[in-house]
C-alpha cells in the first residue's frame, strides 16, 4: 500500500508540474525501480505498473514532451541528443564520398589494367561507358585523390563526351589542381588551355596551386606567366597566389620585386616578409 500511494503521488505531480520538476520525478521513478528490481521483484513489477500505465494515458504531456525545442531540455529529459532520426545510416564511406559498388569495381579495374593500354580500352568500354553521371564524377574524384593522374584524364576526357556534359569550372579547377601537385605541369597547362576556350576563368586557389607547381617544378617564368594571366582576370585577385610567388621567387629578386610592387599597391595594409640578406649570400 505505501508503493502504490507513492505511485499515486507522483502521478499527480506529474500532471501539475513544470518541465524541470517532471525530469526531477521521472529520475526518481528509475530510481526506486532499480532499487525494487534488485531487492524485491514482486513488489516492483506492481511499483511500475501503477506508476508508469497511467503517465501513458496522459496526451497533453506527452504532447508537452514532443514540442520541447530547447536542446538541452532534451538532454536531461532523455539522456542524451537525438543527432539524427533513428534510420540506418549504412557505410559512411560511401554516404561521403558518393562511391558505390559499380564505381569502386571501375576504379580497381582501370588500376589493374593501367599499364596495359589494349586491356584498359576494353575495360573502359565495358563498365567505363555504362557508369551513370554521379559515378563517372565520383570515379574521377577518387583517381585524383589517390594521384592516379593518368586514369584521371582518361575519365576525363570520357566525361566530355557525354551527352549530359555542360563546362564545369570546378571539375577543371579540382584535375588542374591535382597535376599541379603531382608536378605534372605540361598537361595542367593542356586542361588550362581546354578551360579558357570553354569561357571558364580559373579562382584564386587554382591560380595559386598552379603557381606553386611551376616553382616547384623549376619553372619561374612559367609562374611568371600565370602571374600576368591572373592580373587579367575578370575577378580581382587575392593575396594567396603573391605570398606564394614572394616566397617561391626569393632565389630571383628583379622577378620578385616586381611582384612585391604590385602586391604594395593592392593590398596596402599588408607587409611583406623580408628574408635576411645573408640567406642568399647577399652583402
Amino acid at each position: 500500500m505505501a508503493l502504490l500511494c507513492i505511485s499515486r503521488t507522483i502521478q499527480l505531480r506529474l500532471t501539475r508540474s513544470s518541465p524541470l520538476e517532471v525530469v526531477s520525478a521521472i529520475k526518481a521513478l528509475m530510481a526506486i525501480r532499480a532499487l525494487f528490481k534488485s531487492k524485491l521483484p514482486f513488489i516492483t513489477s506492481i511499483f511500475i505498473r501503477e506508476t508508469f500505465v497511467p503517465i501513458r494515458v496522459l496526451p497533453s504531456f506527452v504532447n508537452s514532451l514532443n514540442t520541447i525545442r530547447n536542446p538541452d531540455l532534451k538532454e536531461l529529459i532523455f539522456g542524451s541528443r537525438s543527432y539524427h532520426d533513428g534510420r540506418p545510416r549504412g557505410s559512411l564511406w560511401r554516404g561521403k564520398k558518393l562511391i558505390g559498388k559499380e564505381a569502386l569495381f571501375v576504379i580497381l579495374g582501370l588500376k589493374r589494367f593501367k599499364d596495359d593500354e589494349e586491356k584498359l580500352d576494353k575495360f573502359v568500354k565495358t563498365h567505363v561507358l555504362r557508369l551513370l553521371k554521379m559515378e563517372l564524377v565520383a570515379v574521377l574524384t577518387e583517381l585524383e585523390r589517390q594521384e592516379e593522374m593518368h586514369l584521371a584524364l582518361k575519365i576525363f576526357r570520357i566525361i566530355q563526351k557525354q551527352d549530359w556534359y555542360k563546362p564545369d569550372v570546378y571539375l577543371y579547377k579540382d584535375l588542374i589542381i591535382s597535376l599541379a601537385k603531382c608536378k605534372k605541369m605540361e598537361e595542367a597547362m593542356q586542361i588550362w588551355e581546354l578551360m579558357k576556350k570553354e569561357d571558364l576563368f580559373p579562382d584564386s586557389q587554382t591560380y595559386a596551386e598552379v603557381i606553386r607547381g611551376f616553382l616547384r617544378y623549376g619553372s619561374p617564368a612559367d609562374a611568371m606567366n600565370i602571374y600576368e594571366d591572373m592580373k587579367k582576370a575578370p575577378d580581382p585577385p587575392e593575396e594567396m597566389p603573391f605570398r606564394i610567388l614572394l616566397k617561391g621567387l626569393l632565389p630571383h629578386p628583379l622577378l620578385r620585386n616586381r611582384v612585391k610592387q604590385d602586391f604594395e599597391e593592392i593590398f596596402p595594409d599588408r607587409n611583406v616578409y623580408e628574408p635576411p640578406e645573408e640567406i642568399f649570400g647577399m652583402r
